[in-house]
């Protein structure tokens, strides 16, 4: 290789890696201003005593204002960061496997199965309190979306047991279809409070993670970015085509269903616990390839990272409009996710 192909990359290699620290900065100031930013707005320095007093490290500050950082406002931060970071790095990679620009972690189905297994839940009435409570609401969505997931693959394998991406691609929405029309059903038939839980969980919210949720959902997270970032190289195989991938030494059937698999338990995990989120794993991908360039191992920490940030400030966006009230945060990222996928698709066509 001549020095004069060696140094765009190490030019991009550099790049990516400043966005990757100043993404990092940026998400670290994000999570810090949206602990402060509410109906009852703190300073960072009364942030720093609640937790230095929960942790015995000081004398802390009075109960209530502990209670607002401690367990609602910093789990909440932290459980928008970790979500955005994993459903763009789901969007991510499924863009890449499919080859299709428009794929995003709900594009399998598992959305409109989370979606069905909560309804189930909620009318049957085992979501509210006084039986297993919220959690089983989030094990019912977890469950029916990893239903309709396998229901997907199943309809997607050839009898030889090849996955076929493009069969993939329809199974999945019109598996999503029929479950969102069997949801659709459920609620029209059910009691009016049972519809109106329905649909603040579709519409999408972190409101309700605590330490507990928070913890498995970091669990989910890391597991997958440590699974996707070790497949970096088989990624960017793929974007050859399949044939040229397996020319490289690349199994392509069983990095697959590894790296289908890990993004959908992912996606199942996170729908569970923080409802439908839209746009995240679709635009997220388009904006860190501009920043980091199309190799994995550069492009998936910033796609991590972007994710994070913008769901972090999705979220207080979603707390901070609207006086006394809260909008769910999809609404917040579909009004800002589709103005930019526009433009990257705009700018994306004016390069032909």
């Amino acid at each position: 290789m001549s020095a004069a192909t060696r140094v765009p990359t190490r030019v991009r290699s550099t790049t990516a890696a400043g966005w990757t620290l100043a993404l990092a900065a940026l998400l670290a100031v994000s999570c810090a201003a949206g602990v402060t930013i509410g109906a009852a707005d703190l300073s960072i320095g009364t942030v720093v005593e609640a937790v230095a007093g929960r942790l015995g490290l000081g004398p802390g500050t009075d109960l209530l204002t502990t209670h607002i950082v401690v367990d609602l406002r910093l789990p909440r931060v932290l459980a928008a960061a970790l979500v955005g970071a994993g459903l763009a790095l789901c969007g991510a990679v499924l863009q890449s496997l499919t080859g299709n620009p428009l794929a995003d972690p709900y594009l399998l189905g598992m959305s409109g199965g989370a979606s069905l297994g909560a309804v189930l839940a909620l009318t049957a009435g085992v979501g509210t309190a006084g039986v297993l409570g919220v959690g089983s609401v989030a094990a019912a969505a977890f469950v029916a979306s990893l239903g309709c997931l396998l229901l997907v693959f199943l309809i997607s394998t050839s009898r030889s047991g090849a996955l076929l991406p493009g069969r993939l691609v329809l199974a999945g929405i019109a598996v999503g279809q029929f479950a969102a029309a069997v949801t659709s059903a459920l609620v029209l038939l059910g009691d009016r409070d049972a519809a109106h839980r329905v649909l603040q969980w579709t519409l999408g919210s972190v409101a309700g993670v605590r330490w507990s949720g928070l913890v498995a959902i970091a669990a989910v997270v890391t597991v997958t970015a440590v699974v996707m970032l070790g497949h970096a190289r088989v990624l960017d195989s793929f974007a050859f085509g399949e044939r040229a991938a397996a020319s490289l030494g690349t199994d392509v059937d069983r990095s697959r269903w590894v790296l289908y698999g890990v993004a959908s338990l992912c996606t199942a995990a996170l729908v569970a616990q923080a409802g439908v989120i839209g746009f995240v794993g679709l635009v997220v991908p388009h904006a860190a390839r501009m920043l980091a360039g199309p190799l994995h191992a550069r492009l998936l920490p910033v796609v991590a990272l972007v994710g994070a940030v913008l769901l972090v400030w999705a979220d207080v966006a979603a707390r901070t409009i609207l006086p006394g009230r809260e909008l769910p945060i999809s609404i917040v990222t579909a009004v800002v996710g589709v103005p930019v996928f526009v433009l990257l698709l705009r700018r994306r066509g004016a390069r032909g």
